[in-house]
């Protein structure tokens, strides 16, 4: 059976480059464009595992994932980061991420990160 997974990203162009690396391999359950969308997501599908990027508007990924992972400590959460944000980064796993992947994504490291987080 498919792993499920949430992606949340206020970019268009990086859920739909996501999805294209994780459809076929995983069931995509859902799209987020800002913080808040995705903890609504997270809660309505319980996914395996949740694409995060760190800087949305409305609510950041970091502030959503401290809310998911409050009331869910067994999420799995993948924080989606640009280069230099290692301040964030360090807030991210403080609030209960998972782990990490660096834009620009490429397949390989992104199915990496998610069998780091999930094993097959």
């Amino acid at each position: 059976m498919a792993k499920r997974v949430l992606i949340a990203d206020d970019s268009e162009f990086m859920r739909n480059l996501l999805r294209e690396i994780l459809e076929g391999d995983f069931e995509i359950v859902g799209e987020a464009e800002n913080g808040v969308e995705a903890v609504d997501l997270y809660k309505e599908h319980n996914p395996d595992i949740t694409m995060m990027d760190i800087v949305m508007p409305i609510r950041s990924g970091i502030e959503a994932t401290d809310e998911i992972t409050s009331n869910d400590s067994d999420a799995k959460i993948i924080m989606c980061t640009s280069v230099g944000q290692e301040e964030k980064m360090k807030e991210a796993i403080k609030a209960g991420a998972s782990g990490y992947i660096t834009k620009p994504f490429q397949k390989p490291n992104v199915l990496e990160a998610i069998n780091d987080v999930i094993p097959a």
